[in-house]
């Protein structure tokens, strides 16, 4: 089975070289590296030179990590010069879970103008948008249709299913994360995404029962997603394979 990791942090991936080769022995044929900031961007580009034909960049700014206007500036600056290098544009959206912004209307609107923006080099460049949508879903959607991005991959989705079935009408993917075997919310998300809209991915180095992340750790998604959903392994590899090759123009 060829499985593609539609969602890592490879800067952040300890034994980066060590990773990559388990995960090309586990049947990972391509790694969508996602970055988050000015300085995971620069690294990003980095790795995605030095493993050519097996990492495909996308540069972002998360809203986590925003920072001051000068950050931002480059960023986008980064982004925009970079932009016929990459596959996509994340990770972008919005994250109401944080505590500064469930107080703050001004945080809130200042995430959204980097969103927007985001977004809106998402669609004019025809790349997908790589969404976090935490505690955010209803305007993360309702953002990328007021903009007109014809392809988004909501990340680790968790949030209500109406929102979710709008996101999945308006043509966008949904992407699985090892999570799947045990979040609630993710799991309920994933039994209302038909597999023609969904993808894998391990969001590495993230942990999961405490333990790191890393790309060959896709094969702990397609397990799940498999026996959540009650289908075969093969069958939900090579439909989230073909899925990811047709978004990310691979």
């Amino acid at each position: 089975m060829h499985l593609i990791d539609t969602h890592a942090h490879l800067e952040e991936v300890a034994d980066l070289d060590g990773a990559l080769a388990r995960a090309k022995q586990a049947g990972v044929v391509a790694v969508i590296a996602v970055g988050s900031d000015l300085a995971s961007n620069q690294r990003i580009l980095e790795i995605a030179d030095r493993y050519r034909g097996f990492v495909y960049p996308a540069l972002g700014l998360h809203p986590g990590n925003l920072g001051d206007i000068a950050h931002q500036e480059a960023t986008f600056r980064l982004i925009e010069t970079n932009l016929d290098r990459l596959v996509g544009v994340g990770e972008i959206g919005l994250d109401y879970h944080y505590r500064d912004a469930r107080k703050s209307e001004e945080v809130r609107e200042t995430q959204k103008r980097a969103y927007s923006r985001a977004l809106a080099l998402a669609r004019d460049s025809g790349k997908p948008a790589l969404i976090h949508s935490r505690g955010s879903w209803q305007d993360c959607v309702d953002l990328a249709q007021e903009l007109k991005v014809e392809k988004a991959i909501f990340h680790w989705y968790s949030g209500p299913v109406d929102v979710l079935q709008q996101a999945l009408s308006a043509g966008y993917f949904v992407s699985a994360t090892p999570a799947t075997e045990y979040s609630e919310g993710h799991r309920r998300a994933l039994l209302h995404v038909g597999i023609e809209r969904l993808m894998l991915e391990t969001d590495s180095p993230v942990a999961y029962k405490g333990v790191p992340a890393e790309p060959a750790h896709v094969l702990k998604t397609l397990s799940a997603v498999s026996a959540l959903k009650g289908a075969a392994a093969d069958v939900i590899a090579q439909a989230t394979t073909n899925n990811a090759r047709k978004v990310f123009g691979m």
